[in-house]
């Protein structure tokens, strides 16, 4: 599709975490939009930054991009300092956020964001298994009821776009809809999605969408595997890979996407669904408990202290 079917002239990326970094760098090397990059520490935006440099260089060095392809997309970045706040944001026709997997965290941003953005910017979620019609229902102004005219019009531009870690390599983006969400917006986030080069399923919006609603229990169940003493970490993660096909094991996998992550969305399941065979695994509890988080903090199921 082209650039006039999402219409997306500068784009907002709320979060220079892994995905967030990750997003801004699809946006402004694949879609090739300005790129207003905003996070609440300067030292996470400083790292993002370095990592986007060393992605580039890598891209390059391997014969992907041209050397100015590379340094176009890196002068589409511009950092909103965390002084500036969400107003920073106020000259983008889409915000992305991406930060962590808590619900009051992202109702209290999209509420701030609705507030503080112009009525026609796109706000969408990279959540990973939350309810976007939560998350756009925190949209509605203070004061005003849901059946309101300003209380259908805000939540209908919320929608969730599901990226996939890591970013730059994942081919995949999740739309969902909140019932809120009108039709443009779900067009407009859809042909954006194409534009950075994925490919687009949609999922309705149940706990873990379908990505997650079948991701998450496998790998909670390897865990318990493990738990149980059924076979050993190495032993689990080959008979997947070997036995499957599977390009790395589920006790891997977890480690890679962050075991904190993987038990926010486990219980995410658990509770939105009541249903007992998303309980999370106690090993994995007390995984987090020790924080030891897999690859993020140099310990999981596997050691990366090296």
């Amino acid at each position: 599709m082209s650039v006039v079917a999402h219409g997306i002239r500068t784009l907002g990326v709320l979060g220079s975490g892994q995905m967030g970094l990750g997003i801004a760098y699809v946006s402004a090397l694949r879609a090739k939009v300005p790129v207003l990059l905003h996070d609440r520490s300067s030292v996470q935006i400083q790292k993002g930054l370095e990592l986007m440099d060393k992605l580039l260089e890598k891209d390059v060095a391997k014969g992907k991009i041209k050397a100015e392809e590379a340094k176009e997309a890196r002068d589409r970045i511009t950092v909103v300092p965390p002084v500036q706040g969400l107003s920073g944001l106020r000259d983008a026709d889409m915000v992305i956020e991406a930060v962590s997997e808590s619900l009051p965290l992202k109702q209290a941003i999209f509420s701030r964001l609705a507030a503080e953005l112009p009525s026609d910017t796109i706000l969408a979620s990279n959540t990973s298994s939350i309810s976007i019609t939560k998350i756009a229902a925190s949209t509605i102004p203070e004061g005003q009821s849901s059946a309101s005219k300003e209380g259908l019009q805000s939540p209908a531009r919320v929608v969730g776009l599901h990226f996939f870690n890591p970013v730059p390599v994942m081919k995949l983006v999740e739309l969902i809809a909140a019932i809120q969400t009108s039709q443009e917006t779900m067009d407009r986030a859809k042909a954006f999605a194409i534009a950075c080069g994925k490919e687009v399923t949609s999922s309705q919006d149940v706990p873990g969408f379908v990505s997650n609603a079948l991701l998450m229990p496998f790998i909670n169940e390897a865990i318990m595997c493990l738990e149980k003493g059924v076979a050993t970490r190495d032993d689990i993660d080959k008979t997947l890979k070997l036995g499957m096909n599977h390009p790395m094991g589920p006790l891997q996998l977890a480690d890679f996407i962050g075991l904190d992550t993987c038990l926010a969305i486990q219980q995410t399941l658990y509770n939105g669904t009541g249903d007992s065979k998303y309980r999370p695994s106690v090993l994995l509890e007390r995984m987090v408990d020790a924080q030891w988080l897999g690859k993020k903090s140099g310990k999981g199921f596997y050691d990366y202290s090296d």
